[in-house]
């Protein structure tokens, strides 16, 4: 086996493969390495293990950074069009679940394969069970001393990810190489990621572990309408997974049980039509069965709505379509999606991904500070920023 090599990569992952299959392709020698034993573990396991590989409204408007244009260039030139074109060219059937999210019909392998088979046909060397001990500038380029001796290359690239799901093999290591360097890393924190709660409230939701309901939630002027999910361990699902990554511990999140629906309004109605029915009445015919009766009695709402006083429906109307919900906590990188925060990008070149100073250094993916939002737009980013340094390198 070659010692030195035009390009070495770190990571085996999403962005790491589409690097390689794109610098392969231009003729460069290139090598992947990875500490796991088995590469794409986080694409297997993505969407349910069927990989919500793109979203074909991803947009930069669909990513948080603290330097917000930083992405602009990458997605511009590889549209998630581009993507499924290679999806298609590999004959994957896929489908379209909600507007824009493309899964894979059968199986996450798909991706996956599709992804070393193109990496393959390029000629890069994918090398697994190789962790990397130490990087030195060698002047020329980089040194790498590994667990299976020393590797040199003219260019390397940072494509280890952040640190969700440490299981799966992740790691700060990236974050290391970046400080190495005097690259500035920006404070991280799990984002895309279920909320935990107190344990009074976490006791009274506990009848409906399980249940899930379409709300619109709110925190911090972002706002996201999608399902909620309750757990035994609190709140999850795309609506609490989406605001997650715009929350900040001490916040409180306001959840509209009733999207679309003024539930003043309707109950006051109610109670002129039939003033015998009940609140729980009303809530069965706007919410899940198992839901509407759980939290009518979590709030003891009884008698007739004709008993009730107009003070009264207001306050309930307030608590179905503005319930205050101050989470204790995140279950944190353990289930985290994604990694916020990361490579402060300013030191990075919008349009390689290289290092301002360092032109032959890159980091791409989630290792830098560019985070999607739930629904394929991670991977899209993991594609363009690969396809982004794989044409420079």
């Amino acid at each position: 086996m070659s010692s030195s090599y035009d390009v070495i990569i770190i990571g085996a992952g999403a962005a790491g493969l589409m690097c390689a299959a794109t610098a392969g392709y231009r003729g460069r020698r290139v090598l992947v390495l990875d500490h796991a034993n088995k590469p794409g573990k986080k694409i297997l396991m993505s969407g349910g293990g069927r990989c919500n590989f793109t979203n074909l409204n991803s947009s930069p408007a669909n990513f948080l950074s603290n330097n917000p244009h930083f992405c602009i260039s990458a997605l511009k030139r590889y549209t998630p069009q581009h993507f499924l074109d290679l999806v298609e060219r590999h004959g994957i059937e896929h489908e379209e679940k909600a507007a824009g999210q493309l899964f894979c019909q059968t199986s996450s392998k798909d991706i996956l394969e599709m992804l070393l088979t193109e990496c393959e046909w390029a000629g890069a060397e994918v090398r697994m069970e190789t962790a990397v001990q130490s990087i030195s500038d060698s002047g020329k380029g980089y040194t790498l001393q590994t667990n299976a001796g020393k590797l040199s290359c003219d260019s390397l690239v940072v494509a280890c990810g952040g640190l969700s799901i440490p299981t799966m093999g992740a790691t700060g290591f990236g974050y290391e190489i970046a400080r190495q360097f005097g690259l500035e890393v920006l404070p991280t924190r799990a984002g895309l990621v279920p909320f935990t709660l107190h344990p009074e409230l976490k006791s009274r939701l506990a009848p409906l572990s399980g249940v899930s309901c379409p709300v619109d939630v709110h925190c911090n002027n972002e706002h996201f309408q999608e399902p909620m999910l309750v757990t035994h361990r609190g709140l999850s699902g795309p609506a609490m997974l989406q605001i997650s990554s715009f929350w900040n511990p001490g916040d409180a999140l306001t959840v509209d049980l009733l999207p679309g629906l003024d539930a003043g309004e309707d109950l006051t109605s109610l109670r002129v039509s039939k003033p015998q029915s009940t609140v729980a009445y009303y809530l069965m015919q706007t919410l899940p069965k198992r839901f509407a009766q759980a939290f009518n009695d979590l709030h003891g709402w009884q008698g007739a709505l004709q008993n009730l006083k107009n003070n009264d429906i207001e306050n309930i109307a307030k608590t179905l379509n503005e319930w205050q919900v101050k989470p204790a906590g995140t279950e944190g990188y353990r289930t985290a999606e994604v990694t916020l925060g990361g490579v402060d990008t300013r030191q990075l070149s919008s349009k390689t991904l290289a290092v301002n100073d360092r032109p032959n250094l890159f980091f791409i993916g989630e290792v830098v500070d560019v985070t999607g939002h739930l629904g394929g737009h991670n991977f899209q980013w993991a594609w363009a920023s690969g396809v982004a340094a794989g044409g420079a390198v």
